[in-house]
């Protein structure tokens, strides 16, 4: 599988919370950190480096300043280092319960304490050196074993997690990190949390909740006896092994999980590459050869198919579309125009692609009609998080709406019908539009959202009145917004 961009490893990027549900945050101003911020935002995120010294010391280098927090003989602490120094190395203690201690390694004392009181001079580990690490990154991934270069899955049969997959294709390996009781857990995609033992169950107990461990920019899952998860066996099965100490085996990267779609024509066949190197619609039912790997260009918004046969769809000769391209090019690249419940795809040819008599795809078309309209369903996101610019949505406590700027978030269930998503919530109710805009998620009926697939790893969600989903100064969602931009657009 070429990458072109196809396997992209997640920068970790995290939020550490103090005993007071309050996160370290490094303020442009004067380079002073405090620890009063109530939720994840730009200014509290960090990201973990090694030592260059290749010791066991690591570096935090603040997200938003790149600069480095460092901690002085006296315990006064800043972030202001542009490049690392002696000061700005610390050792991780990572405690029983998940969190971190943090003790600088030239002068022995522990980094601590409340609001705009930050310092490392304790010589002893309270309740206020203690933080709890918080991923900043979108929650959704592939899990790929560092040690077999092997991708985690759901297996069905075998009723487990097994990292033996070379390619993460389809929904099996799409996983979702849950943070609870400030630890993760591990949920496949239908729904059900990894136990240590390699079970998979429907509650996140205590022996499914893992302390994260970050070793040279890799993840490592330490369950509640101290023992990492790593794939054991032929088949790879995800559980804790005997390990205590994190070596290659028990190391994960998480990579970008992109939009695995399937597209319907007009004559009610899926496109498929079954048959050959023609995409062709001509097959009843969707399997691999049907599901397509969909990218966004960040800088052009167009989008490139995968096919599971290992070739991009590339315009070839007289308008032909077919699954051989092994690199990105102008020719791989397809324009997406948003029709309602369907989508039109233009090459870059200027032509429209559409269903030929024979079922097998062309760009040749000027204008749009029946044969160059598509259903397109995402495939990969029975279960979905989404992130706006302040925030992750969440529901209102105490009530039917829905907030869009949380640190936390919540997992919503999704359905398809010709062309329109359903989105169900926590107790089972549906998100349903009501007056003025407003957005609740305790419908007894389904109602029909659009997807529109705008940029890369964001989309835009339309109701039924036309107006797109937003997040805005109030905190909570609405369906208002008259263009699929800025807040109106969602990680997924």
């Amino acid at each position: 599988m070429p990458t072109n961009g196809l396997h992209q490893v997640l920068k970790i990027q995290f939020g550490l919370v103090n005993d007071t549900d309050r996160y370290l945050t490094a303020e442009s101003f004067g380079f002073k950190v405090n620890a009063s911020a109530p939720s994840l935002k730009r200014k509290q995120m960090w990201v973990l480096e090694p030592d260059p010294g290749q010791g066991t010391a690591v570096l935090f280098r603040s997200s938003h300043l790149g600069r480095y927090l460092s901690a002085e003989e006296d315990g006064r602490v800043a972030c202001e280092a542009e490049r690392p120094g002696r000061d700005c190395r610390f050792l991780v203690l990572p405690q029983p319960d998940g969190r971190w201690v943090l003790q600088s390694e030239p002068h022995g004392r522990f980094f601590g304490g409340t609001e705009d009181q930050l310092s490392c001079f304790a010589t002893a580990i309270t309740q206020a050196e203690l933080w709890t690490v918080h991923l900043a990154i979108h929650p959704q991934a592939h899990l790929l074993s560092v040690s077999r270069r092997r991708y985690a899955h759901l297996c069905p049969q075998e009723d487990e997690i097994a990292a033996d997959s070379n390619t993460p294709w389809g929904v099996d390996a799409l996983v979702t990190l849950i943070f609870q009781n400030r630890q993760y857990c591990l949920k496949s995609c239908d729904s059900r949390y990894l136990r240590s033992d390699g079970r998979l169950v429907w509650e996140p107990e205590a022996r499914a909740r893992y302390t994260l461990e970050f070793k040279a920019g890799k993840l490592a899952f330490k369950d509640c006896d101290g023992r990492y998860l790593a794939p054991v066996g032929p088949a790879g099965t995800l559980r804790a092994g005997r390990n205590t100490r994190p070596g290659k085996d028990e190391l994960f990267d998480l990579e970008e999980s992109h939009p695995q779609v399937v597209l319907v024509a007009a004559n009610h066949r899926y496109v498929s590459v079954r048959q050959g190197v023609n995409v062709s619609a001509n097959q009843d039912e969707e399997l691999d050869h049907e599901t397509f790997l969909m990218q966004i260009d960040r800088e052009t918004k167009k989008c490139t198919f995968y096919s599971s046969t290992g070739g991009y769809w590339t315009l070839v000769t007289h308008g032909g579309i077919q699954a051989t391209a092994t690199q990105v090019s102008a020719n791989t690249m397809f324009e997406m125009e948003w029709r309602g419940r369907r989508v039109a795809l233009k090459a870059s040819n200027g032509r429209y692609v559409c269903m030929k008599k024979n079922g097998q795809l062309a760009a040749i078309s000027d204008f749009v009609g029946e044969d160059e309209e598509f259903i397109l369903k995402l495939i990969n996101r029975p279960i979905l998080v989404l992130r706006g610019l302040d925030g992750f949505v969440c529901h209102r406590r105490g009530s039917n709406q829905l907030d869009t700027n949380r640190s936390v978030y919540d997992v919503f269930h999704l359905s398809f019908s010709d062309g329109a998503y359903q989105i169900r919530g926590r107790g089972g109710g549906f998100w349903h539009t009501g007056s003025h805009g407003s957005v609740c998620s305790d419908g007894e009926r389904a109602e029909d959202f659009l997807f529109e697939f705008r940029e890369r790893g964001r989309l835009a969600i339309r109701a039924r009145s036309g107006k797109y989903l937003r997040g805005g100064a109030s905190g909570l969602l609405r369906a208002d917004a008259d263009a699929p931009a800025g807040v109106a657009l969602w990680e997924y």
